[in-house]
């Protein structure tokens, strides 16, 4: 598969793109714990996670979003490296362990930078899904994308 790396001026409202699927492992939310230093025994002690209202391990919250921007950047609509200006995410559902995920997302508004001629803005509307149709995440990621040169 060619992968097309998109400039800000390829890009319109509307478009669309997916990810691969990705399973989270117990061994995954176990290094995101040492990683990010949340070791909360929701998300490391299977016994006490078994117990909750989660029935066992549940990934952090950080860990999904994570995930998500992951697999936006294996997804074959691609964007030229930029910068990301931030998200807005909300957590809508458990993830667990065994639970396949994939990232669908779409161009929802763009604009030219004020700031930065030669760059524009993208928010890309974009949600963490299970393989069953579940969003367990979902938000938006707003980033700065090159412009084609000459395209001003």
């Amino acid at each position: 598969m060619t992968v097309i790396e998109r400039y800000w001026d390829d890009a319109c409202v509307g478009d669309e793109g997916t990810g691969p699927t990705y399973t989270v492992t117990k061994e995954a939310i176990l290094a995101f714990a040492d990683l990010s230093g949340d070791h909360t025994p929701v998300h490391v002690d299977e016994e006490y996670a078994t117990a909750s209202h989660f029935g066992g391990l549940v990934a952090h919250g950080l860990f999904g979003l994570a995930i998500a921007d992951g697999l936006k950047t294996q997804s074959d609509y691609r964007f030229l490296p930029g910068m990301s200006l931030g998200w807005t995410w909300d957590f809508v559902a458990p993830i667990l362990v065994g639970d396949e995920l994939r990232v669908r997302f779409r161009v929802a508004s763009m604009r030219a930078s004020n700031s930065r001629p030669d760059w524009g803005i993208v928010v890309l509307a974009t949600e963490l899904i299970k393989t069953d149709g579940t969003v367990v995440q979902r938000g938006e990621h707003r980033l700065m994308v090159p412009r084609r040169p000459g395209e001003r």
